[in-house]
């Protein structure tokens, strides 16, 4: 089988493997479609804080079912969906029903190989129903999932007002979720493009442009900031600047990660009595709500797609698509039966 390698930070290469085995409660299943994420860019580059070099990347997956263990509810043929968060099961997050942040989390793509391959191995558990989902469609209920664990995080919910900054994927999945909760919904970016794409997908009541963003936030609120505020960049300098627009007894949620410490002012931080709160991964709750929105026409999936490779062609497109953004929502590997 072949799988797109990334050997060392900026190298690429697709390179031949033994077809994997099966292990015990194991799936084996052929990647469709590899949704390529923010986290994938990252580990290109070398700036993800989690991952050891080789790596076969990718996590946003449809796939296709070879075998798998009887009785898991799966057969030969089925289209799925992949969670990739692969959890022990026994720690104190995974006894907490927090299985997205497990001690000893290996997510597929990151901590262990993942779908950017012929062929994939994977606990058959964390195979999901698609419930009828276009193959495209599969790909891209992970990185909403995200976005919906955040606001579902948040406690956000009707009447209040939120704001996203960042308009990339991550960010718009939140924004949707947000809007579908019913908050009143501003977002913030430094390109004007990227907010007037998220102002048509997501419904968004207002956009804020980077460079007066103080000055139109205060103006949106009558100065008395946002109830929620969700930062989505995988920005230091952007995630620090997201207190300042947190309102009283408001809420901050760090959806992004970074490498390297973020800080705040911590008497502002009293004075507002904020809650800041980290916004890890999703769980199966979290693929259910996304799946359901899809279904239903409240995800506009073939507005996300915008970009399309091969497992071959990524090699050049991948590097290029890490840096060019303009047009870019997501890109998506299409990887042949």
């Amino acid at each position: 089988m072949h799988a797109l390698v990334c050997r060392q930070p900026g190298m690429l290469e697709l390179e031949t493997r033994p077809i994997p085995t099966r292990g015990e409660g194991e799936a084996l299943v052929r990647p469709l479609r590899v949704g390529i994420c923010g986290t994938d860019y990252h580990i290109y580059e070398g700036k993800h804080p989690f991952l050891e070099y080789p790596r076969v990347m990718g996590h946003e997956l449809a796939v296709e079912v070879l075998e798998a263990p009887p009785g898991c509810g799966f057969e030969a043929g089925e289209i799925s969906v992949v969670n990739p968060y692969i959890s022990c099961g026994s720690c104190i997050a995974c006894r907490s029903g927090k299985p997205n942040c497990c001690v000893r989390i290996a997510v597929l793509g990151v901590h262990r190989d993942g779908g950017m391959a012929s062929l994939l191995g994977l606990p058959a558990a964390n195979l999901v129903k698609a419930d009828g989902l276009s193959v495209d469609a599969c790909a891209t209920v992970e990185f909403l999932a995200i976005g919906a664990h955040a606001v579902r995080r948040s406690g956000a919910g009707t009447g209040q007002r939120g704001l996203v900054i960042g308009a990339g994927p991550i960010g718009l999945g939140v924004a949707l979720f947000a809007g579908i909760a019913g908050v009143e919904l501003s977002m913030l970016d430094l390109s004007p493009e990227r907010l007037e794409v998220a102002r048509a997908l997501t419904g968004a009541s207002s956009i804020v442009a980077g460079v007066d963003a103080a000055a139109a936030a205060a103006a949106l609120t009558g100065g008395e900031g946002y109830d929620v505020v969700f930062d989505a960049t995988g920005n230091a300098n952007s995630m620090q600047k997201g207190f300042d627009f947190v309102a009283h007894g408001g809420t901050y949620v760090l959806v992004s990660v970074v490498k390297g410490p973020i800080s705040f002012e911590d008497p502002d931080f009293h004075r507002r009595e904020m809650s800041l709160l980290g916004s890890r991964n999703a769980t199966s709750e979290d693929f259910s709500r996304v799946i359901a929105a899809i279904a239903g026409g409240r995800v506009p999936v073939d507005k996300l797609i915008t970009h399309r490779t091969t497992l071959a062609g990524a090699i050049t497109d991948l590097p290029v698509w890490a840096t060019q953004k303009q047009g870019l929502i997501k890109a998506v590997i299409e990887i042949a039966a």
